[in-house]
């Protein structure tokens, strides 16, 4: 079985590579400067001969995308029904990474992956119709979709929090906004099992168990940085006003994981205590 990581020089696309050779599988990468997933005969090209697909390359810029969604589109949905359209001549498996932004996040529950979409901002939009694309374009098409990220190998929150923690001596950090902090690590491993299984094509949530808040989440990365988590203050989210709304709520449910057979990640606080030497390196 031989892999692609579409994004390869990403935060993911870093880990997804190392944890398929850790796993002993056949892979390659390929960042934006090897493949532009707008171009289609370039993306058609790009994915003969392989066996499965990953597609963790997008247009991250969440504030940006509100001014310039047109980029965001081109990255985020045209890319997608490119590679789903090539996947699907070259009888590959296409793994499409996602977003909770798909989500309008006015849940109190979590989100199942058959919940009803809202998306409120241009990035949503547009890695809704990721989504979309990705389905329309191949009937073996797995939708994973993730929230919180951070990881070593690139801008994260816990890097940013324990940099501004270190230079100010405290920090106000919103209270109001719940979600699952996910290592990139662990999402890697969640892919790779969800294809090992067989999975069947459909939308999987991949993010760590249980919740907090980017406060809490803050306390915990500077206690991890030896600091006093007593520095950071909560605030609400009128004092950060963005251009893109965030999601109030952004816990997902595992649901459709544990139907395929794989377990979902483990709770977010447990994984943060083994990513975190790592990540605040």
């Amino acid at each position: 079985m031989r892999w692609l990581v579409v994004g390869a020089t990403g935060m993911l696309g870093k880990d997804l590579l190392r944890v398929l050779g850790e796993h002993g599988r056949d892979a390659d990468g390929l960042g934006s400067a090897g493949l532009d997933v707008t171009d289609a005969a370039a993306t058609s090209a790009a994915v003969r001969g392989y066996d499965v697909v990953v597609n963790s390359a997008a247009y991250t810029a969440v504030d940006a995308a509100e001014t310039d969604e047109a980029a965001a589109f081109a990255v985020n949905a045209v890319g997608p029904a490119n590679l789903a359209r090539a996947c699907a001549a070259a009888g590959s498996r296409l793994v499409q990474i996602s977003t909770d932004y798909v989500f309008d996040g006015s849940a109190t529950t979590p989100y199942p992956d058959d919940a009803p979409v809202a998306p409120r901002s241009a990035y949503g939009r547009t890695k809704l119709a990721g989504e979309w694309a990705a389905r329309a374009g191949s009937d073996d098409v797995l939708v994973v979709r993730t929230a919180w990220l951070y990881g070593a190998h690139g801008g994260c929150f816990p890097k940013t929090i324990a940099r501004v923690a270190r230079e100010r001596g405290g920090l106000d950090v919103v209270d109001d906004q719940v979600g699952q902090p996910t290592w990139t690590v662990d999402l890697a491993e969640l892919v790779v099992r969800l294809v090992l299984a067989q999975a069947p094509a459909g939308t999987y949530h991949g993010t760590a168990s249980g919740q907090v808040s980017w406060h809490g989440f803050a306390q915990a990365v500077v206690a991890a940085a030896g600091l006093d988590e007593q520095i950071v203050r909560p605030t609400t989210s009128e004092a950060f006003t963005r251009p893109a709304p965030r999601p109030a709520y952004s816990v997902l449910d595992h649901g459709s994981v544990r139907s395929a057979g794989v377990e979902p990640i483990g709770d977010w606080r447990e994984r943060w205590d083994a990513a975190a030497a790592s990540v605040l390196a």
